[in-house]
Formats: structure tokens, C-alpha cells, sequence
């Protein structure tokens, strides 16, 4: 495989493809020859273990999960790449390249398929424009694997990896602690790419809960109940549950203090057992 680090062997590889970026599927590809192989250690990708990777790109990260994995299914959306990836990935009999959207195609059935008998874990890429979504479905699905380590912008990092009861902390940090543990490994200059972007980004992992940290009545109630407390982040909890959820707030109030939370409190002060009570309280008004 050519030196796929160097500028100029990627533009060659591009143009011999007749290939041009697309800034609808937010593509940026890695060129620091430093960052794949940590993403690959650090991600889980080892003897023994699959790896499932999103958004192949032309193949950097791919091709040191191979060297690492006992195998490896690429989901690469954009068709154009498949020719190239054929080129640059063509010594690894280890993978396999689905061409689907990711967060139409059936995951379960993938990994069952694919992965029988393995640990797995998700490694990615991902476009800036859609982190939240596909992390959120990689997680809602709870899926059979151990850990999601991905690539993302720095912003969206710091607050995917906030702690509850910070200033930084929002529905998605709740969402994603419920079902992980989340951790930034390293940050990555946006001179790392191919186009640059103009932020940089940070190399985040989830490890997944084996089970919730917090016992739940409902967890669509537990859901709604988060999206409500920060959807309007300047006012008080008792205000936004009593908009979004569409009842008194007098009533809303009473529940709160049911619940032991004070109805003057924000939901970034909140803990994520303080959410689950709230949500274990309003149950039957959800």
C-alpha cells in the first residue's frame, strides 16, 4: 500500500479516481500518520476481536484495524470511494466493505453475521454534521459491542464527555452516560486532514454499560424528561418540564420536590440519578 499519509499520493489517488470531495457527506481525510494506529490501540482493535468501522474514507484507519483485528466490515455510504478503497486496502483478506447508509442499514444483523463468536468494537471517522445522530443510534440499539471509539469535532467532544452537574453538560452527555462511559483519548489539529477543516477534533471512547448506572421506571419518560430540562437551558427545570411536558406548573412543582430536586435548579446542575428520579416520579405524567 502507497505511503497514504503523503498529500500528494492521495491527490494522485483522487484524480486518477476522478474522485472530488463532498462537502454534503463531510468528508475529511486523515493524513497525520500518527493518529490511525493510536485510534486502532486505543479503540480495542486486537487478536481475537472484529471491528466495525464507519465511514472508510480511502482506507488509513481501515488498513491498521486489519493489521490488528481478526476482522473488519468497513460501512462506507459513498459509492464513489468503493474503487479506491479495492486499490488501497487490496492486501487485507480481513475485510469487508458494506456499501449502506449507517444509519438505515440493519446493525444487528451485521455484527450477528459477521462477528459470531467475537468481542466487538466500533471504530469511525465521523462527519461533524451527524456525530450526535449516529452515536445516539449505535448506542439506542444496544448493540452487542464493547466500546465506540470515534473521531469527532472538538466542540461536540467536550460536550458528548461532560459530566453531569457541569456547565458543558447537555441532553446528549445524559443520554450518552446512561448507556456509557464516556473518555477523550487525544485531541487532533485540523492539520491532520485532507481537506483541513477549520475546527479541530478529538478522539473520544465510549465503553458500554453492561447495565444502566441508574434503575428506571420507563426510559422513554427518563428521555423525554432530559430533552424537556435542557430545552430551554436559560430557564428553571420547573418552567421547561412544565412547557414541554404540557402540565401545571404547580403540578410540576410538587413532583420536583417528590422527587428531592429543587424546582429552581437548571438541568445542567443536575446529577444523572437526580434525572432519574425525576423521571421515576413524573412516570405516570410522561
Amino acid at each position: 500500500m502507497e505511503n497514504l499519509s503523503n498529500p500528494t499520493v492521495i491527490k494522485n489517488l483522487l484524480q486518477r479516481h476522478g474522485f472530488t470531495f463532498s462537502k454534503a457527506l463531510g468528508q475529511n481525510f486523515l493524513i497525520n500518520p500518527s493518529v490511525c494506529p493510536r485510534i486502532a490501540e486505543l479503540g480495542g482493535a486486537r487478536p481475537g476481536c472484529g471491528v466495525l468501522e464507519i465511514g472508510l474514507g480511502i482506507g488509513v484507519l481501515t488498513a491498521e484495524l486489519c493489521k490488528r483485528a481478526d476482522k473488519v466490515v468497513g460501512i462506507e455510504i459513498d459509492k464513489r470511494l468503493l474503487p479506491i478503497l479495492e486499490e488501497t486496502l487490496s492486501e487485507f483478506s480481513n475485510l469487508k466493505i458494506i456499501n449502506e447508509d449507517v444509519m438505515k442499514a440493519d446493525l444487528k444483523r451485521i455484527l450477528f453475521e459477521e462477528f459470531q463468536g467475537m468481542e466487538i468494537a466500533v471504530c469511525a471517522n465521523l462527519p461533524y454534521y451527524i456525530t450526535s445522530p449516529i452515536l445516539m443510534n449505535l448506542l439506542e440499539q444496544r448493540l452487542p459491542i464493547r466500546s465506540i471509539t470515534v473521531m469527532v469535532q472538538k466542540e461536540a467532544a467536550q460536550r458528548i464527555c461532560a459530566q453531569p452537574g457541569s456547565r458543558e453538560a447537555g441532553a446528549v452527555s445524559i443520554a450518552v452516560r446512561y448507556y456509557s462511559e464516556p473518555k477523550i483519548l487525544f485531541h487532533v489539529s485540523h492539520g491532520s486532514f485532507l481537506p483541513p477543516p477549520d475546527v479541530d477534533s478529538c478522539v473520544i471512547r465510549l465503553d458500554i454499560h453492561k447495565n444502566p448506572p441508574v434503575a428506571l421506571a420507563d426510559e422513554k419518560c427518563f428521555f423525554k424528561v432530559v430533552r424537556g430540562a435542557f430545552s430551554q437551558r436559560r430557564k428553571t427545570l420547573s418552567n421547561c418540564l412544565s412547557s414541554y411536558l404540557n402540565l401545571p406548573k404547580a403540578e410540576i412543582n410538587a413532583l420536583l420536590e417528590q422527587a428531592g430536586v429543587s424546582s429552581g435548579s437548571r438541568a445542567e446542575q443536575l446529577s444523572l440519578q437526580q434525572f432519574a428520579d425525576i423521571a421515576n416520579t413524573l412516570n405516570q405524567n410522561c
